[in-house]
């Protein structure tokens, strides 16, 4: 039997930075995910201060995304790149008063660092409004990302590509492995875990769509008006994505892929060619905060979880909170500690 300090179990944002920490550190480790891709591995990858509608910013922004930096350029001295790619986004305004909000809001101290105060006139696209940069935005690879670390994982014996059975763990074994601690970083697949089903996260359902342009932009940013557009790899890009609270049957659906090609259609007004349609279930929480914690009877076990659209910045920022937890207790911020549902 082999012997671990720590298991995870679950291979998105959450699992992945958890990893990291784990190889920081010099933990012994073994993450089990299955080979469907989730919610991380399909998601825009948009790292972004500023919530686009309103105007406004959120909760440890300027922390989170410093921490990020941060970790990208220590993931780089193990799997040889990094994944951060520095293209602002570009908010089209839908009209005068959208622009003259954006300026107002720009003067403030909150959103000063962020909201761009000059506007610009983007190329090939419909904006007779103008559009603003968000400044301290950018996009993790996110293709590269999960390819790269999974390569490392499993060249150095610390992932297993199959179904985690919680009906065969036991308290300090599973399987062929002894462990001190197990990380349960499932995303929507939680309510199938009986130690943790009943945590408060909520289904959102999002779709993208990857599409051919026909007058293919030369931006060195990402595009935001209703949604995020930007540049795959090869002739693709990428569109998307909704955020469907009440959607919950599994499969594509038609209005969601109708809401994105007329959403697109608004200021791109040539030609484009839908060529796949993805979705993934984003794990959500009421209070828009993350679910870290113990369980309350098996000691050893815990919860990351409710990492929500903001899946990198939530995932990477709190990976170290989890871990300075379970390893040096330090007490968990009450903003996302598990105990505030109890």
């Amino acid at each position: 039997m082999s012997q671990v300090d720590y298991i995870i179990v679950g291979g998105g944002y959450a699992g992945y930075f958890f990893a990291h920490q784990l190889i920081s550190a010099g933990k012994s480790f073994v993450l089990f995910s299955d080979e469907k891709p989730g919610a991380s591995e399909v998601s825009a990858g948009i790292i972004n201060p500023v919530v686009l509608k309103r105007f406004t910013t959120f909760w440890l922004a300027p922390e989170q995304i410093s921490f990020l930096e941060k970790t990208l350029v220590e993931i780089e001295k193990y799997t040889g790149r990094n994944y951060l790619i520095k293209e602002n986004i570009r908010r089209i305004f839908h009209d005068e008063a959208e622009r003259d909000l954006w300026l107002k809001k720009a003067e403030t101290p909150e959103l000063q660092p962020f909201l761009d105060k000059e506007i610009s006139t983007v190329d090939n696209i419909e904006n007779p409004f103008g559009a603003g940069s968000v400044r301290n935005s950018a996009r993790l690879d996110v293709k590269a990302f999960f390819e790269d670390f999974k390569i490392y994982l499993a060249g150095n014996k610390h992932l297993r590509q199959e179904i985690f059975k919680h009906e065969e763990l036991e308290t300090n074994t599973y399987h062929d492995i002894s462990f001190k601690n197990i990380v349960f970083c499932e995303g929507m697949g939680v309510q199938q875990n009986p130690y943790f089903k009943d945590i408060p996260v909520l289904p959102n359902k999002g779709h993208h769509l990857k599409v051919r342009l026909s007058d293919p932009l030369d931006h060195q940013f990402t595009i935001k008006k209703k949604h995020f557009l930007f540049p795959l790899l090869g002739d693709l890009y990428y569109y998307g994505g909704t955020y469907d609270r009440f959607e919950t049957g599994n499969g594509i659906n038609d209005s969601a892929v109708s809401q994105l090609k007329n959403g697109l259609a608004e200021f791109y007004t040539n030609d484009f060619e839908v060529a796949a349609v993805n979705y993934g279930w984003r794990p959500t929480v009421k209070d828009r905060r993350p679910i870290l914690g113990r369980h309350p009877e098996e000691p050893n076990f815990f919860v990351f979880n409710g990492l929500g659209a903001r899946g990198i910045l939530n995932g990477c920022y709190f990976s170290k909170e989890l871990f300075e937890f379970i390893e040096n207790g330090k007490p968990l911020m009450p903003e996302v500690d598990l105990k505030r549902f109890q």
